[in-house]
């Protein structure tokens, strides 16, 4: 697996982002043979690309950009086909993300890693919005904030 962090200097953050992605690949049966880019930006950048590629004109806290379809990266021969596969980029919003952490009573470390796997699981095929879907995302990433020891139990 191949993580190119952009603008996420912070080595204890990579370690537990490579550490909660290794977690992800395994619980979802998926090769390690992926790259993966993820890139924290301003409020003002990740407003222009969810205005941009989504329509929706706010902030947010975390985009993803799979390259695949939902279909195709969940196929195995997808990953059979190449010694590494870029499945696509994730944008972190620094500036939402430490919001988050005080919003929800947890570390700015749990957050941003919570953020980065929900932006892996969509680049996986994962998603949440229809209500079937989300009772299959949701659980699974608790489950692996759980396995990562970066789970607040309420």
């Amino acid at each position: 697996m191949i993580i190119n962090f952009n603008n996420l200097k912070d080595e204890v953050l990579r370690e537990n982002i490579t550490n909660i992605f290794s977690i992800a690949l395994k619980q979802t049966k998926t090769k390690d043979n992926i790259s993966v880019n993820i890139t924290v930006v301003s409020q003002n950048e990740i407003r222009r690309l969810n205005n941009e590629f989504r329509g929706v004109d706010k902030v947010t806290d975390v985009l993803s950009f799979p390259l695949f379809e939902k279909d195709e990266i969940k196929g195995e021969e997808m990953l059979d086909n190449f010694i590494t596969s870029d499945i696509g980029d994730i944008v972190i919003c620094k500036v939402r993300a430490k919001q988050q952490a005080q919003e929800y009573g947890h570390s700015l470390l749990r957050e941003f890693c919570f953020l980065a796997l929900h932006g892996l699981l969509h680049l996986l095929g994962y998603d949440h919005i229809e209500k079937q879907d989300e009772e299959v995302m949701f659980p699974l990433q608790k489950q692996i904030l759980q396995k990562a020891g970066l789970i607040n139990e309420l």
